[in-house]
């Protein structure tokens, strides 16, 4: 089959798409990195107006009848689902009517406490308002983005259409195996059918190796470990890259470690800026309703980015719609400071903090509003503390950091950075430690694309990779053997049926020990993961799990097929592969004959 020409790398970020990708048809010299280019996507940014931009904003608007056909809601190219608008307008019309707009679809991809392809979003939103599932509405953005490319750069050949392409695909290194099944459905659901998914902050480290070609040996040492610290939208996320020295003498790389799926981000910087605000209203003796609050949020949001990225700025409007009926009737106008963003950002979400702090645990209400599951503690630095804390090397001390890049939108702030990098330091000084450094960022926001473009030709042996493979330890419960106990239920133990670091496209087989595979009527397979049990190996069990630093992350309930001869066990050894993709599959195979039954993993999360 012919190679494709381009080399796409998509971030489908929380707040914001971006697309990047590589011309492999450009005459270059022999193994010279290819240049990378960003694609400039298409989009509305208001009634009757396309523009093209450097990213697509992950936001959808949600039409009503009366506007499926409205020549001022159309694009170029025939669009395959009428039912929303992306980009600039869909985050623009949304924060008038947020009860039509679809956010954060990202968030609630790796949402564990609803089914994802299900129709919930709009979250809150009036009942004669459609709805799209979470897979459905990252299906969308992703359409959107193939369909602008083929309309900017395919023209009239399929050989050019972004399907026909090598794609890559980011997702937070955190995301567990269901998320990343679900976020491949997306895209296949949108007809990308070839994809592979790679890790953001993996996606942000190859973007500075691009920018600093062969002189990135020069920036970096033996024993190195390079904390890439991605706070974007609506996530956290942190993963450790160590360099080391291979048999050759040169400096290769590998990630070490990675951190838990934060859901704090932007989207929380956003919130609290809005509450701040609406409590300056309440000491006029005003007050909004929900639907208003909701529409603060999103202009905090705007007001937010501006201030960090102007030059000089320290004042930006807000504004919000007026309504009825006792509440406020006019339009209301505010203006968000740059000193309350230093005030409400900074104390609350960077503190600073020891290493030895932890986040602070959930409240004691007995029932709480369903939703995202956001952190209970909005401080990050917290969260940094406890993850660093939690990876420590063989001597059992933590792995403090010698350098860092940062990425994401929130960390184009030079404030937050300078919080962030001051906790680092003092922590190493509190340690007895060396200095830390900042790595300069490509860019805060297109990095993570840029980067996915680099990956794609260095799987094809035109660059430097860095060895990392799966982000945590996956662990099936078994039930004991033992005899039974009147009232007691049957102990489980954990499997380790995939370690931490096993590769992609990687393959295992545990043959060493049999179990009982249960087959012919219905049952559950519970599902657990570590993100810092690395000494795990393929086939271990483990007692006390719970207790371990092993929590459960989904069930899957089926019912495996018998034949006439099956007495209802059978026994089983196990297999496992990672596929190219970064996702997992597991099979039970037949000690007896060749059968083999596979569990799938993108399936209803245990309710």
């Amino acid at each position: 089959m012919k190679e494709a020409r381009y080399i796409v790398g998509i971030d489908l970020g929380t707040t914001n798409c971006v697309v990047a990708y590589a011309d492999m048809q450009v005459e270059r010299v022999p193994r010279e990195m290819a240049k990378i280019n960003l694609f400039r996507v298409p989009q509305l940014t208001g009634p009757g107006v396309v523009e093209l931009r450097d990213s697509l904003p992950s936001f959808l608007y949600v039409k009503e009848g009366h506007e499926d056909d409205s020549d001022s809601l159309q694009l170029p190219w025939q669009e395959d689902d009428a039912m929303t608008v992306a980009g600039e307008f869909a985050r623009e019309r949304g924060a008038e009517v947020p009860h039509k707009l679809i956010s954060s679809a990202k968030s609630w991809l790796c949402n564990s406490a609803v089914d994802r392809e299900t129709p919930i979003l709009p979250w809150e939103t009036t009942k004669d308002i459609k709805k799209l599932s979470p897979v459905q509405a990252s299906c969308a953005l992703l359409r959107h983005i193939k369909n602008a490319w083929n309309h900017e750069m395919a023209a009239d050949d399929p050989s050019l259409y972004l399907e026909n392409q090598s794609i890559y695909l980011t997702v937070p290194a955190s995301f567990d195996a269901v998320a990343r099944e679900l976020t491949v459905k997306s895209a296949q659901m949108a007809g990308l059918k070839d994809i592979v998914l790679i890790e953001e902050p993996q996606s942000a480290f190859y973007a500075w190796i691009d920018k600093a070609g062969d002189d990135w040996r020069d920036e970096v040492e033996k024993g190195d470990i390079v904390l890439v610290c991605d706070i974007g939208g609506g996530t956290s996320d942190f993963s450790l890259i160590e360099v080391n020295e291979g048999a050759d003498g040169l400096l290769n790389l590998a990630r070490v470690a990675v951190g838990n799926h934060l859901l704090v981000g932007g989207d929380n910087l956003d919130l609290t800026l809005s509450y701040f605000l609406a409590a300056k209203l309440r000491e006029k003796n005003q007050k909004l309703d929900a639907w208003q609050m909701r529409g603060l949020v999103h202009s905090c949001r705007k007001a937010k980015e501006e201030l960090f990225s102007s030059q000089g700025a320290d004042e930006y409007p807000v504004t919000v719609l007026g309504r009825g009926s006792g509440l406020i009737k006019g339009t209301i106008k505010l203006s968000l400071k740059l000193a309350d963003i230093q005030q409400v950002v900074l104390d609350g979400f960077f503190p600073v903090c020891s290493l030895d702090d932890k986040p602070a645990g959930s409240s004691a209400a007995g029932i709480k509003e369903f939703g995202l599951s956001y952190e209970s503690d909005p401080a990050i630095t917290r969260h940094l503390a406890q993850f660093i804390s939690f990876h420590t090397d063989d001597h059992g001390n933590p792995r403090l950091p010698t350098a860092v890049i940062f990425n994401g939108g929130v960390m184009k702030s030079p404030m937050i950075r300078e919080r962030v990098l001051s906790v680092l330091k003092q922590w190493h000084s509190a340690s007895g430690g060396g200095e830390i450094r900042e790595i300069n960022a490509v860019d805060y926001d297109l990095s993570v694309a840029w980067g996915a473009s680099y990956y794609g030709q260095a799987a094809r042996g035109d660059g430097i990779k860095i060895r990392g493979g799966l982000g945590m330890s996956y662990y099936m419960a078994i039930e004991a053997a033992m005899p039974a106990i009147p009232g007691l239920a049957m102990p489980t133990r954990a499997l380790c049926i995939a370690p931490f670091g096993m590769e992609d496209g990687s393959h295992a087989e545990s043959k060493d020990r049999l179990f009982n595979l249960v087959v012919g009527e219905k049952v559950t397979f519970d599902i657990m993961s570590s993100p810092n049990r690395h000494d795990d190996q393929l086939g271990d069990v483990i007692d006390n799990w719970d207790d371990m630093g092993i929590t459960a992350l989904t069930s899957i309930e089926t019912e495996l097929d018998r034949t006439g001869t099956d007495e209802g066990f059978i026994p089983v050894t196990f297999e496992v592969k990672v596929t190219e993709i970064g996702t997992l599959e597991f099979w039970a195979c037949s000690r007896d004959d060749d059968r083999k039954w596979r569990l799938e993993l993108n399936v209803r999360p245990k309710a």
